[in-house]
């Protein structure tokens, strides 16, 4: 198997989901979902997901599809495309699954996957997180992670916009 035929199989959909999340849990591991657009993948996402992925034994990121960016982001987001996305988020050695959603949420996703930890930014307060009432119900827990300061999509396209903009002349 080559390493991209790797990456891929870590790319899941709706159907091809369930039968992975029932091998885990019978094997009992501890399964942690977290989701994000990860346009512009930088250091933050990488810390990010790195410390979410230490709270469990498998980390399942849910990855909003184009159109759910666009709605969320704005016409002219994202700047990587879904597939693209996809592949990088499965590339990282920590991350066991990722599977495209096309709601404004991943509410009904974590319906599905019932994981035991569902993580998101220290943006975020626990109890306003999507997902939070299916996950507690099961006797689960909401992490937050502290995120690093000073990136963030939008700052790195801001940053990329005003060097261009400078190195037009135009001020």
């Amino acid at each position: 198997m080559t390493n991209s035929e790797f990456i891929r199989g870590r790319i899941h959909d709706l159907t091809s989901l369930p039968s992975l999340l029932k091998h885990w849990r019978d094997q009992n591991k501890k399964i942690v979902f977290t989701n994000g657009c990860f346009d512009l993948v930088h250091l933050g996402h990488l810390d990010y997901l790195s410390k979410a992925a230490d709270l469990g034994d498998v980390l399942v990121i849910g990855l909003n599809t184009d159109a759910s960016v666009r709605r969320l982001k704005g016409e002219s987001r994202p700047v990587v495309d879904e597939q693209a996305r996809a592949f990088m988020m499965a590339s990282l050695r920590f991350v066991d699954a990722v599977v495209l959603f096309g709601q404004d949420t991943p509410y009904e996703l974590i319906q599905l996957v019932q994981p035991d930890v569902l993580v998101k930014g220290k943006d975020y307060k626990a109890e306003e997180v999507a997902g939070y009432d299916i996950v507690m119900a099961k006797g689960g827990r909401v992490e937050t992670i502290d995120l690093v300061p000073g990136y963030s999509t939008t700052a790195l396209i801001r940053k990329i916009t005003e060097s261009a903009r400078l190195s037009e002349g135009r001020f």
